[in-house]
């Protein structure tokens, strides 16, 4: 993959960290408040945290291919 893009998946996988940590706190309010909504916040916390490892192994899997190559 092109250097910069790489450079720039980098950094991107933390934002899936801080959608994680609104959406906890937006599940959070909504429990505490009685929304019945709850559970589609703590969903997508869940999604944002799986995402976050899922771009991380595939950086970490990038760049050992092309430290091979």
């Amino acid at each position: 993959m092109n250097k910069n893009i790489m450079g720039y998946l980098k950094y991107t996988q933390y934002v899936y960290i801080l959608f994680a940590v609104f959406f906890l706190y937006d599940g959070a309010v909504k429990l505490n408040e009685g929304n019945e909504s709850y559970p589609l916040s703590f969903i997508i916390a869940g999604m944002a945290i799986f995402m976050f490892f899922f771009r991380r192994r595939f950086l970490k899997k990038n760049q050992d291919r092309n430290k091979n190559q």
